[in-house]
């Protein structure tokens, strides 16, 4: 059973301003046996921004929760910290956010799973839009950043090309076309960089 009053007054706070659909997921994945289970349940449900928004602020007040725990009851410690993995688990399964992304490749780098990282990384690909990819390879943080770069230059060099002619996008797409064209041989990402060096944005 779950007493969310056990998670401290932050926790319970933001428990109290969750919809109801929300507290689910969450329930249901604290009873889950494990990670599996949770995304099984995520993914029956189809994408939902604002659940985004308040699994995130719950799992924020959770691991704050872990980490301020008193040393001498570690049995709260645990519990608080299986349910903040169930929340990542959740977002993990659900998201199409890059800030959401680069908020849980950062917890899972903190925390040494480096195996979680590497699921976060080749979900990047597949949920995010590549502009939303593009951001990421702007973001601060530098696993963040690398993560990001290599998910781009995985991306089909047509999108690649199509992103040379966005003035914000444009400096990213071009590295992971330059990468596909000289680290991996690719004669259509060579074809594009001499093509848009000599005719331009206007022509290109």
């Amino acid at each position: 059973m779950m007493i969310i009053e056990e998670f401290g007054p932050q926790v319970a706070s933001v428990w109290n301003h969750l919809r109801m659909a929300t507290r689910n997921l969450v329930e249901k994945a604290w009873q889950s046996s494990g990670a599996s289970a949770a995304a099984r349940i995520s993914q029956a449900a189809p994408y939902d921004p604002r659940a985004d928004q308040e699994l995130t602020q719950l799992l924020s007040a959770l691991d704050d929760s872990v980490g301020q725990a008193d040393k001498s009851n570690q049995e709260a410690a645990k519990r608080a910290q299986r349910l903040a993995d169930a929340c990542a688990d959740l977002l993990s399964q659900q998201t199409q956010s890059a800030e959401v992304f680069a908020r849980l490749i950062e917890r899972a780098h903190r925390r040494k799973d480096y195996k979680q990282v590497d699921a976060l990384a080749a979900l990047l690909p597949e949920r995010l839009a590549p502009s939303e990819l593009c951001d990421l390879a702007r973001a601060n943080n530098v696993i963040v950043r690398a993560l990001a770069h290599e998910a781009m230059t995985q991306m089909p060099t047509k999108i690649l090309a199509a992103l040379l002619r966005d003035p914000v996008d444009s400096v990213v797409a071009r590295q992971a076309l330059e990468r596909q064209a000289y680290e991996f041989g690719s004669a259509d990402a060579q074809r594009i960089l001499r093509e848009f060096d000599e005719f331009g944005i206007d022509e290109f």
